[in-house]
């Protein structure tokens, strides 16, 4: 019997039963820490893009594009928080000063940055 295009380039095939199931197996990939914004992205991948999500999880570079995405994501995060405490006056003298005021724009200016986050980078 003539080897199929699969044997010829190394593959190999399992018996069940009846049936002649190939052996496959997803290539190894380097493990990176994703974090919540690549978490929240892979939920989105999963639920909206399933088409790229199967690519990028049978390509083996899922978790590198999770963990660049966590890794932007944080970045930006961060320069919007700051951006915006300095453009709303929010300093450490306001922290020393008055505490409860200061809490509450700084959860304020969290939460803004965070949905500028998840708008234009984990659901986009």
């Amino acid at each position: 019997m003539e080897k199929t295009i699969f044997e010829k380039i190394g593959g190999e095939f399992e018996r069940q039963g009846d049936y002649l199931i190939p052996c496959l197996a997803l290539p190894p990939e380097k493990e990176q820490p994703i974090g919540l914004f690549g978490r929240q992205h892979l939920d989105y991948l999963k639920q909206h893009r399933k088409v790229t999500y199967t690519n990028l999880l049978t390509s083996g570079k899922l978790n590198a594009y999770l963990a660049d995405i966590g890794r932007q994501a944080q970045e930006r995060f961060y320069r919007l928080i700051e951006g915006m405490k300095q453009a709303q006056g929010i300093t450490e003298r306001l922290k020393e000063e008055n505490t409860l005021e200061w809490t509450g724009k700084m959860n304020n200016v969290r939460a803004c940055a965070r949905e500028i986050v998840n708008e234009e980078i984990i659901y986009a």
